[in-house]
């Protein structure tokens, strides 16, 4: 089904093929992962998994029993690719344009074009498919968000069993925590490098995790995921470590009700800008809206950041099956910040929040 209605697409865009020859764009269409692979899907149902020795016979095995013919590619590159793509009749073909490194498209352009053939570069091909999940997708989402929670919650609990002698602890030591926990659970790794920030730290949304010891009487930001089966997760708390300032207590709050708002305009037929400007405007009423820098979310599926994007110029409606994070924060420079993230699914009634754990602030 998903493959008849990209084909489908392919042919009201009139072209004879389309090659996808990003890693994303390749394990969604054939579900096969490699790092050297290109997905050829023909206007006529043609499906084509091209790559190289390294992979033949995984391909091979994996692929053919399900009708898909695998071609292997070997140098020169761009004349096997060109030639491959001939045998199939092929001459108008489009192409990832936002995927593919220019000095690449201009050299394999030259060389079908030797051909007859003409190339047409696209942006976000995949984006509307890609944006609504499937049963089966949302299903692997949700084991990686229970593998995340399980090692976030072992966290929490080794953090609590060893309070008094945390001042010896940096926030590499529980980012690799993590890691340990992941692996043991069967995840493939991080669905990108565990971000923990303590004390002052936490006030950069993206800080990057380092050697600095565990902050007395401060916040602890913990903003972790895993890849699981191809698919992704993404969660963030925000712990009190001790007794943190009045102020981000109060932030804690804020940023926690922020959350809720934002759930609650999780509607289908409704533009996605509405879910940021519910978590938004909450937040500068109650006069931290400076404060609040970047989107209230993104979707999540075999990317860690894919379409589509919760943000206030937004127009996208909502529909059935996106899958995407609500996470507002709030980030009060050289003091302290806090985000707290979920992963939601939309549906008929609303949203539907694949993460167990409370907002209910964890103390250490």
């Amino acid at each position: 089904m998903k493959l008849n209605r990209v084909r489908e697409k392919i042919s009201r865009e009139g072209l004879d093929g389309f090659l996808f020859s990003s890693q994303p764009s390749v394990f969604y269409l054939s579900q096969f992962s490699s790092t050297h692979a290109y997905v050829l899907l023909t206007a006529e149902g043609k499906r084509v998994l091209i790559t190289d020795g390294r992979y033949i016979l995984k391909a091979g095995k994996i692929l053919t029993p399900l009708g898909w013919e695998v071609r292997e590619v070997t140098s020169p590159l761009f004349e096997k690719l060109t030639q491959i793509i001939t045998d199939y009749g092929i001459k108008k073909l489009g192409v990832e344009g936002d995927r593919l490194r220019l000095d690449f498209f201009e050299k394999f352009k030259c060389k079908v074009g030797e051909k007859g053939i003409t190339v047409i570069p696209y942006v976000g091909f995949l984006d509307q498919f890609r944006m609504v999940k499937t049963p089966e997708e949302i299903e692997k989402i949700s084991e990686a968000v229970e593998i995340t929670e399980r090692g976030f919650l072992s966290l929490v609990e080794f953090l609590k069993e060893n309070r008094k002698s945390l001042k010896g602890l940096t926030e590499k030591d529980l980012r690799s925590f993590l890691i340990c926990r992941y692996l043991k659970e069967g995840a493939q790794g991080e669905s990108f490098p565990t971000i923990v920030a303590s004390g002052e730290n936490s006030a950069i949304p993206h800080h990057e995790t380092s050697n600095t010891p565990l902050k007395e009487d401060s916040l602890l930001l913990i903003d972790t995921g895993v890849v699981w089966e191809g698919y992704c997760s993404d969660f963030t708390r925000t712990l009190f470590v001790g007794k943190p300032d009045r102020e981000l207590i109060k932030v804690y709050d804020i940023v926690a009700q922020a959350h809720l708002e934002a759930l609650q305009a999780v509607k289908v037929g409704r533009p996605l800008k509405e879910v940021d400007l519910a978590a938004r405007e909450y937040i500068a009423s109650k006069g931290y809206g400076e404060f609040f820098t970047h989107s209230t979310g993104h979707g999540v599926g075999i990317e860690i950041h894919e379409p589509p994007r919760v943000y206030k110029s937004e127009d996208t409606l909502m529909v059935e099956g996106m899958v995407f994070t609500i996470e507002p924060g709030i980030y009060l420079p050289n003091k302290g910040g806090v985000r707290l993230e979920n992963i939601v699914v939309v549906t008929k009634e609303g949203a539907r929040v694949l993460q167990k754990t409370s907002l209910e602030p964890i103390e250490i």
